[in-house]
């Protein structure tokens, strides 16, 4: 039988280890810092890069870690039963144009799904709803406002009776915006719709693997997660 070939190494171009570039890519996408603050925070380890150097490491690799990471998380969370939606919507201005982030995110945290529109009625709502559902599948419960969007195109794809309205019930969703909006000021928002689709799927799949919810557990579980989750990063296109 003929071998099989092995992937290529995304690697194999660059000077830098990839132990460089994974740890770049994690600094500028994880934290709010610039890329001219990844630079200097860089230069104090020693390692000498530009600030376009970042830029062009985060946009070849953010999204083939990204994508790394989502297919793990996809496989092990698909089937699961007890699961919770939250459902919610955002505005970012882009060039003085208002466009709107939908997001999913479950019941412990983590988001799963994040979808840039121009406009916020049925039709958008239901193309965010059917591509959540085909890469994840069904929740048993789907938590939203009271836009009437998500009502029609719920109703429409027959999870009307799944879906929950009160008062309070989605901080989940609303509070999952904090990280977004804190990188956002320090990038000094965002200049295309294009970016902002590409950076907000890479920004919720980098926060799922490496958030260890350190306020629900106490710090000896932190450490031990947080050490987990920096060994699997470092295994991530290998």
């Amino acid at each position: 039988m003929p071998r099989a070939k092995k992937p290529a190494n995304p690697f194999r171009y660059f000077h830098s280890s990839p132990e460089v570039i994974r740890l770049v890519v994690m600094m500028y996408v994880r934290f709010p810092l610039s890329l001219r603050n990844v630079e200097d925070l860089l230069s104090e380890r020693c390692i000498d890069i530009c600030h376009e150097t970042v830029r062009l490491w985060w946009n070849r690799f953010g999204s083939m870690l990204a994508a790394d990471i989502r297919r793990q998380r996809v496989s092990r969370m698909r089937g699961f039963r007890h699961w919770n939606w939250h459902l919610d919507e955002m505005y970012v201005r882009i060039n003085g144009e208002m466009l709107y982030l939908w997001r999913a995110v479950d019941h412990e945290g983590e988001v799963l799904e994040s979808y840039v529109t121009r406009t916020r009625d049925k039709a958008a709502a239901l193309r965010f709803m059917k591509k959540a559902l085909k890469r994840h599948g069904s929740p048993e419960v789907l938590t939203t406002d009271g836009l009437r969007s998500y009502t029609a195109a719920l109703t429409e794809l027959d999870c009307g009776q799944k879906q929950e309205i009160y008062r309070w019930a989605n901080n989940r969703a609303e509070n999952s915006h904090l990280p977004f909006r804190r990188k956002e000021r320090a990038m000094l928002r965002f200049r295309q719709m294009k970016s902002l689709q590409k950076f907000a799927s890479v920004h919720a799949s980098f926060h799922n693997h490496l958030n260890s919810e350190r306020h629900l557990v106490d710090r000896q579980t932190y450490k031990i997660r947080r050490t987990a989750a920096l060994a699997e990063w470092q295994n991530l296109m290998a």
